[in-house]
């Protein structure tokens, strides 16, 4: 399935004002300086995890390389930034996925993602280690890398919340640079595990292509799934933001426990089926082919709603239905500025 990102979404609320989570940051950090064989040796064994979203990987060949040398010639590099989970007390990558790819790589030998033999290269002509795999390295530079310190600042949240808002604060803002991390993005890698799984699944399910697009490469295509779900099982405890709300919401189930996933396959596929049906590949795009995200979340929940008490038989009473709200004044209202709003948020899903 190609990702390419083609779908306008209209979601107002991103990048506003009030989708900046209000809290104050309860956070413990400190330092750890592991040698390179340590780290790689943890990469292997799962002990340091990447997050399964990622950005995959973006070095080059020749910045993955001189990466390398300086570790090799003892020069300072950057730090990196890992969280332990309490569950599994595992460290997830908050910041220098890109450093430790790279050092696993030229230990193993070869691009993970591409399989090429990972020899140094773009060093100039003159260094000694133009053209070296970590096992043709002679064996006092190996042992030299070997023991190379690389600083890691752990950080961690002192007081127990299902969405980890400290370190999901740290994590957004430590990844502000280059290419801006998307809230699902940061999502994925905070709350990993079978909901995040079954997300990805839903994603690729054929109906629900058809009424959203083309896959989004930076997740907004799951982010709604996400927001539908969040919104049908959860709506009761709604409270803007809705970042902070999805949040909550994704860290709680991260495990299925609080709805299954045969529950939440069931729902949402009956609900894209019925909407593709009798409402049409555009029932969420109803702005010159926009997808508008406030429609979205009401219109699919007031449907699964629907759909407790079984099938819907009568499709043109449905689409006149749908047809009226979407020319009710008092709904189009709530489908455009503050969209994200308490009161905005309830006032749409009690009119669809």
């Amino acid at each position: 399935m190609a990702f390419q990102e083609d779908v306008i979404v209209d979601d107002v609320e991103e990048d506003s004002s009030e989708e900046i989570i209000p809290f104050e940051y309860s956070i413990t950090s400190y330092g750890a300086d592991f040698t390179i064989d340590g780290l790689v040796s943890r990469l292997r064994r799962g002990d340091i995890f990447v997050p399964s979203f990622q950005r995959a990987f973006v070095w080059d060949e020749e910045t993955a390389s001189r990466f390398v040398e300086s570790l090799l010639l003892g020069l300072p590099v950057p730090g990196i930034f890992l969280s332990r989970e309490e569950d599994t007390k595992r460290l997830i990558i908050v910041d220098g996925q890109q450093r430790l790819v790279s050092l696993r790589s030229f230990y193993d030998g070869k691009f993970a993602d591409t399989e090429k033999t990972f020899a140094l290269t773009g060093l100039g002509k003159k260094s000694h280690f133009l053209g070296k795999t970590y096992e043709s390295l002679e064996p006092e530079d190996r042992r030299r890398l070997d023991d190379a310190i690389l600083h890691a600042t752990i950080i961690r949240q002192d007081k127990h919340s299902d969405d980890n808002s400290s370190v999901y604060q740290v994590f957004e803002r430590l990844n502000m640079g280059g290419k801006h991390l998307q809230p699902q993005e940061i999502r994925v890698a905070m709350y990993h595990g079978a909901f995040n799984d079954l997300l990805q699944d839903l994603n690729c399910n054929h109906t629900w292509r058809k009424l959203y697009g083309k896959v989004s490469n930076r997740m907004k295509d799951q982010e709604l799934i996400l927001r539908f779900l969040a919104m049908y099982f959860d709506r009761k405890n709604y409270k803007s933001p809705l970042k902070q709300f999805l949040n909550k919401y994704m860290g709680s189930n991260r495990n299925l426990t609080r709805q299954s996933e045969g529950e939440i396959r069931s729902v949402f596929e009956n609900t894209m089926e019925t909407v593709h049906i009798q409402l049409g590949p555009n029932a969420f795009k109803p702005s010159k082919g926009r997808f508008i995200a406030a429609v979205f979340d009401s219109v699919a929940v007031g449907i699964a709603d629907r759909l407790e008490q079984g099938a819907i038989l009568n499709d043109k009473e449905l689409k006149a239905a749908y047809d009226a709200l979407m020319e009710n004044e008092d709904y189009r209202q709530t489908t455009f500025g503050g969209t994200a709003q308490t009161r905005i948020v309830n006032q749409r899903l009690t009119l669809a």
